[in-house]
């Protein structure tokens, strides 16, 4: 490897210290402003999702009639254009494309949110796929570890992320950046990774999801289409994030039919990653290598992202200005990234403060099948391109921030090391945070209004005037967690949300889907809020 090129290998284990004491009010609550806004916090990081789950062993047996009568040697994909209606997983089916595929026949043993769900997959593959299970006393609370791995002795105060929150970790999350990538959401990382092991011979194909051409003008940024890419142009069609559902296994069937493929790289978010490990040994491949990503709230079509821009960001229609996508950061702030169509060479952002979107956008504008969803952390990818646990640079530009890589075992750590010798990534250092993050978790989960929705609370349509929101943003960035710190108040945040709907739409047969890590930071919760506690009660009440 060039030492140009790539840093030494103390890059992995590099970090600074900057603890700050941080007392996070309960603002959005104390303030009485609903933050609609933040049941939209979803930091949506590329590609597609994939949830639904069983509600029963009744429903179960309606809804996979059709799948169980099938012969295994002439199974029939489902039509997707009778999604969600006829998929198995109705309402929660977010579309990850193995129904779509003569794969179909997996179905119950694969997809993540039926039966046991992400609980029988995550628990199941985890050591399966990384050699051992996640270090389960390496959590974080009140920004002090109970860690017991080989760096929990300086993680002691809680800076770098903990295992058992953010998955097996071969080493520490580090911070990175893409090189040589134009027109990337970001910097490029997962686009700069996949073409390292094409262009070295690493892999023969990469799966990832490029944008749909045939759509009207502005919309492909909105518009995921599956390909099987072959080569460099084909991986370049696969930059920036579609925060829509996206059937990422469609193209399992055109893998099969191409035996000439034996190494393949297969890029995609936790749930659609879950699935494709349960049909792994099935795809007559020599060697396997996932490249996952963080995902949370993806849209379940296309037209429902350009029209939570639409309502979200009135200026942003303007017919001159062409979107290249959009992120919720850790400012506190949705980022909208465009160019102008009278001024293509420079690129724009539009920043709004979660606080000032309408209140009844996370309605529409996030998936049913996300809400269900506990793989925000993509447990079984090989390596994983984040960015909620990097620190946002002063200008807070995509294209020129770092994001996080999570190297989960040795495929990963030799996936990272063809990259750095291919000049194709920088690596920083070891992503850190600070500040307390559970007040601020609780918070935003009380004040959210899908969970007011739950327990027939008030929905506040309108959220903060801007100026008041800029306000609230600027001072929650002050004080808030950040780094791996925020990155953990996501998460939280995630879990203990969609917990509440899983009891809502599933009753307690929906908590069996829950996988162990997500269980216990639940049952911290539950032990030690009084708020997350009535919460659970209420909507446990309003089932029966």
């Amino acid at each position: 490897m060039s030492k140009k090129c790539a840093p030494s290998s103390s890059h992995y284990y590099k970090y600074s210290f900057s603890p700050l004491a941080s007392n996070i009010p309960v603002l959005c609550l104390l303030l009485g402003f609903s933050s609609t806004t933040l049941s939209c916090m979803g930091f949506i990081q590329n590609c597609v999702r994939c949830e639904s789950y069983n509600l029963g062993q009744k429903t179960k047996t309606v809804l996979f009639q059709s799948v169980q009568n099938q012969s295994n040697n002439n199974p029939k994909p489902i039509d997707p254009n009778s999604w969600p209606d006829k998929f198995p997983a109705k309402s929660h089916c977010s579309r990850c494309g193995l129904c779509e595929t003569s794969y179909v026949t997996h179905v119950s043993d694969a997809c993540a949110f039926l039966g046991e769900g992400m609980k029988r997959n995550i628990d199941g593959f985890e050591k399966i796929v990384h050699g051992r299970r996640r270090n389960f006393d390496d959590i974080v609370w009140n920004g002090i570890s109970t860690g017991s791995k080989a760096w929990a002795g300086v993680n002691k105060n809680g800076l770098i992320a903990d295992e058992a929150r953010f998955g097996v970790m071969h080493s520490p999350m580090v911070l990175a950046r893409g090189k040589r990538i134009s027109g990337a959401q970001w910097t490029g990382c997962v686009t700069s990774i996949a073409l390292s092991m094409l262009e070295s011979g690493m892999v023969d194909a990469v799966v990832c999801i490029a944008s749909e051409e045939n759509v009207g003008k502005g919309s492909a940024w909105s518009s995921p289409k599956p390909i099987l890419a072959r080569s460099v142009d084909d991986v370049m069609r696969g930059r920036g994030v579609k925060p829509a559902l996206a059937p990422s296994l469609n193209v399992m069937d055109e893998l099969k039919k191409s035996p000439e493929i034996k190494k393949l790289l297969f890029c995609g978010v936790g749930c659609a990653v879950q699935a494709f490990r349960a049909i792994q040994n099935e795809l007559s491949l020599d060697e396997v290598y996932v490249l996952g990503t963080n995902c949370a709230d993806n849209s379940p079509t296309p037209e429902d992202a350009r029209e939570f821009l639409r309502r979200s960001v009135p200026s942003i229609s303007d017919e001159h200005k062409r979107v290249l996508g959009y992120e919720f950061m850790q400012d506190f702030r949705v980022h909208v990234k465009y160019e102008d169509e009278n001024n293509a060479t420079s690129v724009s952002y539009e920043r709004i403060p979660y606080f000032s979107l309408p209140g009844d956008v996370a309605k529409f504008a996030i998936a049913d099948s996300c809400l269900a969803c506990f793989d925000y952390t993509n447990a079984l990818a090989d390596v994983v391109v984040g960015y909620m646990g990097a620190p946002l640079g002063s200008d807070s530009n995509m294209d020129q921030s770092y994001q996080t890589i999570t190297i989960r075992n040795s495929r990963g750590a030799k996936m990272i090391e063809n990259a750095l010798g291919a000049c194709r990534i920088e690596l920083g250092p070891v992503a850190t945070g600070s500040g307390s993050h559970e007040k601020i978790a609780m918070a935003t989960v009380a004040s959210d209004n899908i969970v007011q929705e739950m327990i027939g609370g008030e929905i506040k349509d309108q959220g903060m005037p801007r100026f008041l929101g800029e306000i609230m943003a600027t001072l929650m960035r002050s004080i808030g967690p950040t780094g791996v710190s925020f990155a953990r108040y996501s998460l939280d945040y995630h879990l203990l949300r969609n917990y509440l709907h899983i009891i809502e739409f599933g009753g307690e047969d929906g908590t069996k889907m829950v996988p162990e890590y997500a269980r216990i930071i639940v049952e911290k919760y539950l032990t030690t809020n009084d708020s997350f506690r009535r919460l659970v009660q209420s909507v446990r009440s309003k089932e029966r």
